[in-house]
């Protein structure tokens, strides 16, 4: 079963972690990496990638005079999307483990930053199976 990981914060989250010392930037990355490193070992790694920030984002809606209607993301958003993990696992509860172990990460001082991790089934079609 595959899963994606979503890691999403908020800008006041970013900035705080910009904050971040360069060893609990270090630490942080290095479990990180870890993680991603058992995963590849274990053929359960399928993809990560952090993503752009959110100013470079743009929202697109259907086409006017064949062309994209696009618009930056909207200031009212509180949260968006920082990055993600795709991950081919066994169980649901094996997903959840790996979220919780990328939530656990350290950030300043050694401390988990417990950033929450959404966990979802990626949706199969039956010509997929």
């Amino acid at each position: 079963m595959k899963y994606i990981l979503l890691m999403a914060g908020s800008k006041a989250g970013v900035d705080s972690y910009r904050a971040w010392s360069k060893n609990d930037i270090d630490a942080h990355m290095a479990v990180l990496t870890s993680i991603n490193r058992e995963l590849t070992e274990s053929g359960e790694f399928v993809a990560t990638q952090p993503l752009a920030a959110p100013h470079e984002a743009k929202l697109v809606r259907g086409l006017k005079e064949g062309m994209p209607i696009t618009d930056g993301i909207f200031p009212e958003s509180k949260e968006f999307l920082l990055g993600y993990w795709i991950v081919d696992v066994a169980t649901p509860e094996r997903a959840c483990e790996i979220a919780g172990r990328i939530s656990a990460a350290p950030g300043p001082g050694g401390v988990p930053t417990n950033m929450p991790i959404e966990v979802r089934q990626l949706a199969i079609r039956a010509s997929q199976s």
